[in-house]
């Protein structure tokens, strides 16, 4: 059985000095970006029932379990491993084949897709912290990694592997309420918005990207490097 847990309030004050830096944000939200429509695009619906509607129940994930994905360079599913399919609450057969943004929560900013887009593209792994939502609603939260995989004949991209483990409480309490401001943006001025407000938390603080996610995940740890170093070994 999967344990729930209630959603608690998040206060605006815990967004305070939240700072993401690493691609110039501005730069990216301007550019032309080869998967604007992917971006862009709601989440697919399901094949078999009517539109996921978002619930406030909160899937606990087990931290000694980790969600492993596979797509082509165009986000569709190739594979996912036995507890991805159980988490996401479809079957192996709904999810191969479609977006990997049939799990995508509204609450999610677009901003942060087109920053690991951006990213994985030019061949260079990113960490993001991601609200995910389950088929039956419910929500549940990830620290992700990537492995870009490349044709060895062509040495073009191939696809993409996400390892993915339960984000520490630590990390939800920091990036809700800054994803919950540029959702809020994005709705009145696009990307665009978000993108210039994002750029202003970046100058304020002075911390990279990388940074600001390694300290909220523990990332840096010796147990955390460990883990995204064994699943990308046992996989390649």
């Amino acid at each position: 059985m999967i344990a729930v847990r209630k959603k608690p309030p998040v206060e605006d004050s815990s967004l305070k000095k939240i700072v993401i830096e690493e691609v110039d944000v501005q730069e990216v939200a301007s550019s032309t970006f080869s998967l604007d429509k992917l971006i862009n695009e709601p989440a697919e619906e399901p094949i078999t029932s009517k539109k996921v509607t978002p619930i406030d129940e909160e899937i606990i994930l087990d931290p000694k379990k980790y969600i492993l994905s596979k797509t082509d360079t165009k986000g569709f599913i190739e594979y996912g491993n036995e507890y991805f399919v159980e988490i996401a609450g479809y079957t192996e057969e709904e999810l191969i084949g479609k977006n990997h943004n049939i799990i995508r929560h509204p609450d999610m900013p677009k901003i942060v897709f087109q920053l690991l887009w951006k990213r994985i593209e030019n061949r260079q792994n990113i960490t993001a912290v991601v609200k995910n939502m389950a088929k039956d609603g419910r929500y549940y939260w990830v620290v992700t990694d990537f492995e870009i995989k490349v044709d060895k004949v062509t040495n073009d991209i191939a696809g993409y592997f996400a390892y993915r483990t339960a984000a520490p409480r630590k990390a939800i309490t920091a990036i809700e309420p800054l994803y919950k401001k540029l959702v809020s943006i994005e709705k009145e001025s696009g990307m665009d918005g978000s993108g210039k407000y994002l750029n202003a938390l970046l100058e304020a603080e002075g911390k990279t990207y990388d940074q600001f996610i390694n300290e909220i995940t523990g990332k840096n740890s010796t147990m955390m490097r460990l883990l995204f170093s064994a699943m990308k070994k046992f996989f390649r």
